[in-house]
C-alpha cells in the first residue's frame, strides 16, 4: 500500500477508531454505574443481615476493586487486546509484580484478619502500640483502617501494621477504671482527707456503686502523702467522669482546709560547713 492509498483511508480509519472510543468511554460509564449499583445492592444486602459495619466496608471495597479490574479487561479486549496475552505478560512479570505489592497483599491479608479475628469493630476507640496513634475506627478498607482522632483528625493506618502491632481496645469493655494521684502535706489530717475525698465519690452521679471506689495511700513521697482516689465509670461516662473527679478533688480538699504540697526540699546545713 502506497502512501496515496494511506491517506485515502486515514480518514476513515481515524473515524472507525473515533467511534471504538466513544463507544467505549460510553460503556466504562455504564460499567462505573453497574458497579455502584451492585456494590450498593451488597451493602444494603449484608446490613439487612446485620453484618458488621466493617466487615460491610471491606467487601464493599474488595468486590469495587475486583470489578474495576474487570471493566478494564473488557475495555482493554474490545480494542484487540488478547485477555489472554495480557494474562501471560502479568505472569512472566509475577515476580516482579509480587515485589511491587508485597504491601499492598500485606494490608490486604491484614485486613482479612482483622475482620476474622475481630480486634476490633467500627466504632471502637484503639491505641496503636508501634506509633501511638489512637481514635475511633470509623472504616475498615481492603487495606487501610481509618480512625477519628478526639481533635477530629482522620488518621490512616495500614491493616498489615494493624494485624502486626500490639492494639490496646479501649471500649471492648462497659466499664473503665478512673484512677486520680492526689497529694496532701505530712501535716495534713490523713484520715480526714481520705474521708472527703470517699464521700465525694459516693455523692458523684455517675461513679459506678457497686464497683470499687476507694482512697488509700499510694505513696510516701517527699513533698508530701500521695493518694489515688479510684473509682469507675460507664465507658460513655469516662472521660467527664475523669474530668469532674480530677477538679473535685481540688475543690474538695480546699473546702475541708487541706493543703495539696508544691515540691519541697529540706536543706540542712551543719557547722562545718562554715568553719
Amino acid at each position: 500500500m502506497n502512501m496515496e492509498q494511506i491517506l485515502e483511508t486515514l480518514p476513515e480509519k481515524a473515524f472507525h477508531l473515533g467511534v471504538r472510543i466513544l463507544l467505549a468511554l460510553i460503556f466504562f460509564l455504564i460499567g462505573v454505574q453497574v458497579i455502584k449499583l451492585i456494590c450498593r445492592i451488597i451493602r444494603q444486602s449484608m446490613t439487612r443481615a446485620n453484618a458488621e459495619t466493617g466487615v460491610v466496608q471491606f467487601v464493599n471495597s474488595f468486590v469495587k476493586a475486583a470489578l474495576y479490574v474487570i471493566l478494564i479487561f473488557m475495555l482493554a479486549s474490545s480494542f484487540g487486546v488478547d485477555a489472554a496475552s495480557i494474562v501471560a505478560v502479568l505472569g512472566s512479570a509475577g515476580v516482579a509484580i509480587g515485589l511491587a505489592v508485597q504491601g499492598s497483599l500485606s494490608n490486604l491479608a491484614g485486613g482479612v484478619l482483622i475482620l476474622l479475628l475481630k480486634p476490633f469493630v467500627v466504632g471502637d476507640y484503639i491505641v496503636e502500640s508501634a506509633t501511638g496513634k489512637e481514635g475511633e475506627v470509623s472504616e475498615i478498607q481492603i487495606f487501610y483502617t481509618k480512625l477519628l482522632t478526639p481533635d477530629n483528625k482522620v488518621v490512616i493506618l495500614p491493616n498489615g501494621t494493624l494485624a502486626n502491632t500490639s492494639i490496646t481496645n479501649v471500649t471492648t469493655a462497659k466499664t473503665r477504671r478512673v484512677d486520680v494521684m492526689v497529694s496532701v502535706s505530712y501535716d495534713a489530717d490523713l484520715k480526714k482527707a481520705k474521708e472527703v475525698l470517699t464521700k465525694m465519690l459516693d455523692e458523684d452521679p455517675k461513679t459506678l456503686k457497686d464497683k470499687e471506689r476507694r482512697v488509700f495511700v499510694d505513696e510516701l513521697a517527699a513533698s508530701g502523702v500521695n493518694l489515688c482516689v479510684r473509682c469507675w465509670f460507664a465507658n460513655e461516662d469516662y472521660w467527664e467522669g475523669k474530668w469532674r473527679v480530677t477538679e473535685n478533688c481540688k475543690l474538695t480538699l480546699d473546702k475541708a482546709g487541706i493543703r495539696i504540697p508544691y515540691d519541697q526540699l529540706d536543706v540542712h546545713l551543719s557547722k562545718e560547713t562554715f568553719s
